[in-house]
């Protein structure tokens, strides 16, 4: 059938479908390759998923004023520690955060300067997502969020840091460092073993 002689009320429907669909195709799977994006960084400087094109690529959403990334941070440590092992080994890390304008945890570009400096943040770059269009493209539901891409652009991880849920830095001691573990078994050419984990920590604020 002609979908220009549907009724105006079933092409909407038609159209709506269409659009669906192409969002599905486009969001973020593990084993499929990662939605491409362009971010502009603190300094004004425009970054595409692209440019990064054979390294790994860690994309960590995040949330100053969450309390769960303050126990990775501000009171650990222990992300800043992942990162720099992790860049030092050739990984490109990325920060998002996706909060919208006024939302908490939408920092300025000097303020989120000066949080980075204090806490030894060693990620590549940090962007602010203000519309939320790369976090929804990726479906990032809670800061922190770790994505993991390999070399050829696919998805390979996507999940919480660790695999112990709670905001106490007690816990970090004993629980599995998923990012690591992802990261081992890409370097090392195999599968990640669980390339899917419930991700924990404070909703994005879109």
């Amino acid at each position: 059938m002609n979908p220009t002689r549907l009724p105006s009320f079933l092409r909407a429907g038609v159209a709506a479908l269409g659009l669906f669909a192409a969002a599905v195709l486009s969001a973020a799977t593990v084993g499929q390759p990662a939605p491409a994006f362009t971010l502009t960084d603190l300094d004004g400087k425009t970054h595409s998923l692209s440019d990064f094109k054979g390294k790994t690529v860690v994309l960590e959403w995040v949330n100053q004023e969450c309390p769960f990334v303050v126990k990775h941070y501000e009171k650990s440590g222990n992300l800043p520690a992942t990162q720099k092992a992790a860049v030092a080994d050739g990984v490109v890390w990325l920060l998002i955060n996706s909060a919208a304008p006024g939302k908490q945890g939408d920092y300025d570009a000097e303020k989120v300067k000066a949080w980075m400096e204090k806490n030894k943040v060693a990620a590549t770059a940090y962007f602010r997502d203000q519309d939320g269009k790369v976090g929804r493209a990726y479906d990032a539901k809670t800061t922190p969020q770790i994505y993991v891409i390999n070399a050829e652009g696919v998805l390979v991880y996507n999940g919480a840091i660790d695999s112990k849920r709670s905001t106490d830095a007690k816990d970090i001691e004993g629980a599995e460092n998923y990012a690591k573990s992802a990261l081992a078994a890409v370097k090392e050419g195999r599968p990640v073993a669980t390339p899917v984990t419930q991700p924990y920590g404070c909703s994005v604020k879109y």
